[in-house]
């Protein structure tokens, strides 16, 4: 199974070589077949020049430049246009998410022969948090609580972006309509939705050491709440068949 891994990219430069280097350097310590698609999102910064050096050293590595306008949504929508491997996962710029919890959610859709999903939960046992806001971890709860109520889960971290998804579950989920951090509900409710199965690991946070956070409380509750309503809208008012859901 080829693997791809999408990272989208803006004003990365403090901590882009480290994801990337520490992150190839696992999957090839691994031996798993994979690109690393890192999606330039519009950075005013040196990521662009950091990528085109990253790439000398890492022949996996494919770098991306997103159109404007930027959005983190629309730089994971640009990644996913372009992956080659029969999965992908979508990992954040910024080191939050460990390379080690990638390969373990990898071997876990290969393991998981019924399952085409892989959901990392920071909040079940042997999940860790580092240094997460508590203002954050607040609006995490209440989220995912209500979008659990909503859809009637008993997973609890919807709203992390680090998944895993088999190719056909992206095509099946198009079209993504996110723009920005509201992508992360977009993928798996859509996922969960359609039908597909899915699997939940724990996996580590651990809050950036170097650049700023793209991530704006303010500007994305709003599209969120729109995302919750329009994909509830369409599982229960769909007339398309039902494959089945939950792990």
């Amino acid at each position: 199974m080829r693997f791809s891994v999408v990272i989208p990219a803006h004003n990365e430069e403090d901590s882009i070589a480290r994801v990337v280097g520490s992150l190839v350097q696992t999957l090839t310590a691994e031996e798993i077949d994979h690109e690393v698609i890192v999606v330039n999102d519009n950075s005013l910064d040196q990521t662009e020049a950091r990528l085109q050096d990253l790439q000398r050293l890492y022949p996996t590595l494919r770098p991306i430049n997103n159109e404007p306008p930027n959005g983190f949504g629309l730089a994971i929508r640009k990644g996913l246009e372009h992956f080659t491997g029969d999965a992908v996962a979508i990992v954040m710029g910024d080191g939050s998410d460990s390379p080690e919890d990638v390969v373990k959610c990898f071997r876990q859709l290969q393991e998981d022969g019924d399952k085409q999903c892989v959901f990392g939960s920071r909040f079940i046992k042997g999940g860790r948090l580092i240094n997460y806001p508590p203002h954050k971890l607040l609006l995490n709860r209440l989220g995912n609580r209500l979008i659990g109520m909503l859809f009637g889960l008993n997973y609890n971290d919807v709203t992390n972006g680090f998944k895993v998804y088999r190719r056909e579950v992206i095509a099946a989920c198009q079209p993504l309509i996110s723009k920005h951090f509201n992508i992360n509900i977009e993928l798996p409710l859509k996922a969960i939705a359609r039908g597909y199965k899915y699997s939940v690991v724990p996996i580590s946070y651990i809050d950036r050491s170097a650049g700023i956070s793209k991530f704006k409380i303010k500007e994305i509750s709003i599209p969120y709440l729109l995302t919750i309503v329009y994909i509830y809208l369409e599982r229960y008012f769909s007339m398309s068949p039902q494959r089945g859901t939950g792990p």
